[in-house]
């Protein structure tokens, strides 16, 4: 059985691992598509329009939200998991 400090600490591990993989999807997707992979996305076409500048317009915007939803979903799954749910 683990102490309380242990759970504390496990929890807390979990929640950095799950911000810090968010935040490199996001640093990824909207600097990464947006700017770096830019010109080797030029040569696929998404609505009128190459990928890169897709990323740079609406892709990101869309991945960030998407990871705000999967975010609060995962985040209440390890609430649960720890028994701190509100």
């Amino acid at each position: 059985m683990m102490s309380q400090n242990d759970r504390d600490q496990s929890y807390w591990k979990a929640n950095l691992s799950l911000v810090r993989n968010c935040l490199i999807i996001w640093a990824v997707v909207g600097f990464g598509f947006s700017i770096v992979f830019r010109p080797l996305l030029s040569g696929i076409s998404i609505g009128g329009t190459d990928l890169g500048f897709w990323f740079a317009q609406q892709g990101s915007i869309i991945v960030f939200l998407a990871l705000i939803f999967f975010y609060a979903w995962r985040m209440n799954k390890l609430d649960r998991d720890f028994g701190v749910e509100e």
